[in-house]
This record gives C-alpha cells, sequence and structure tokens, in this order.
C-alpha cells in the first residue's frame, strides 16, 4: 500500500471556494477508480489558522498499478492544467487502521511528518511508532489513521482522519533520543472522500 499527497500552496488572496466547487462538480469522478483505496479531497486556510491557503489531495493507494493511472492519466493531468505540476510525494504504508467512528464522514484530517533520528536502528524506531499507532487509532473520534515511511528521507508520515473537526495538536512528552521526536501537526478541512477500495484495505501493520 502507498500513501500519496501533493500539496497546492495558493495565494493568500486566491478565493478558495473555487477549490470547494471543483471538490463539488469533480470529487466524485475517483468514487469508483480501480486501485485506489481512498482519496481525501483536503484543503486548510489561513482564516483558520493555517500558515497557508493550500489544496491537498491525500490518496492511499491499495494497488500501484492504480497509482500509476492516476498520475499518468488526465486525472493529474488536470491538475497540472490548473496548477501547474506540483511535487507528488509518497511513502510506503507500514499500517493502517479504522477508529471508533470509522462509520462517520470524515469532516476533518490531520497530517504529521517526523524524521527518523539519526543513529538509531530504523526498526526500532518503526517498532514504537507501530505501538503508539494502534494506541491513537483507538482514540475517540479517529475514522481512520495511516502510518507510512519515506525511506529516501528518513521520514515518518501519520495520517488521521477525524468524525468532526481536527483537533489542536496536544502537547507531546518529552521522549529520548532513541524515538521520533514529535513533528507539527497540519490540520486539514475534508471536503470530499472517495472510498473505492476502503473495505479492502488490510488492517493492521503491513507485513
Amino acid at each position: 500500500m502507498h500513501a500519496m499527497q501533493y500539496d497546492i500552496t495558493l495565494p493568500a488572496d486566491y478565493d478558495m471556494e473555487i477549490i470547494r466547487k471543483r471538490v463539488a462538480t469533480r470529487g466524485h469522478l475517483l468514487d469508483d477508480f480501480p486501485g485506489l483505496g481512498l482519496k481525501a479531497y483536503l484543503m486548510r486556510e489561513r482564516e483558520d489558522g493555517s500558515p497557508v491557503d493550500q489544496y491537498a489531495p491525500f490518496y492511499l493507494w491499495a494497488e500501484p498499478a492504480g497509482m500509476h493511472s492516476f498520475l499518468w492519466g488526465p486525472g493529474f493531468q488536470g491538475i497540472v492544467n490548473d496548477f501547474g505540476r506540483p511535487v507528488v510525494q509518497h511513502w510506503t504504508v507500514l499500517a493502517y487502521d479504522e477508529g471508533p467512528a470509522s462509520s462517520a464522514t470524515p469532516r476533518g484530517a490531520t497530517r504529521q511528518r517526523r524524521p527518523l533520528p539519526d543513529g538509531v536502528p530504523p526498526a526500532e524506531a518503526v517498532t514504537a511508532e507501530l505501538t503508539r499507532h494502534a494506541r491513537e487509532s483507538a482514540a475517540e473520534g479517529v475514522v481512520a489513521r495511516a502510518l507510512a515511511v519515506d525511506p529516501r528521507h528518513w521520514e515518518l508520515l501519520t495520517f488521521t482522519l477525524w468524525a468532526d473537526t481536527a483537533p489542536e495538536p496536544q502537547p507531546q512528552p518529552v521522549r529520548d533520543e532513541n524515538v521520533v521526536t514529535a513533528g507539527a501537526v497540519d490540520r486539514f478541512q475534508v471536503l470530499h472522500l472517495s472510498v473505492p477500495g476502503r473495505r479492502h484495505l488490510p488492517h493492521g501493520r503491513s507485513w
């Protein structure tokens, strides 16, 4: 399973209603896209406390062929035509779980990216994060949660869908040098959720 996201940062005076209308009229086009587990159409705005106005769709791909079909097909070309070619970030999924609010339609999402510390065996850091993932997936209000890694930059990603508005990040306890340190939490609105293959996504760790 692969996670994928691209961030389209917009000018401060951009009318974000254009993004809402875009999703309202086009979001359904991926509701049955082969190989796609889920796509969350995400947006964040300065007026809600975000440092930027941004459109940032997030994907979980059940099959690599689906991801390729999207990136090299008309779907992604539409993004390129309208906004230019964004950097496409992608991560290998380590674990995915549904939360207590899995039946709800999510309204909010959070994303946290954190570097793995130098000098720590990757397996140790990942094992600790898998434990944290299992605990936080069971938190009240969680619809679904994914833990993923980019081994090129040694970066961990956690992505959570929430039944309600994404909660404010809570202070993290001080940890020793052998575990992943806390990073900034980005909060998003969920404008639409396409879930053609969500029911087939394997739960728990991916190996």
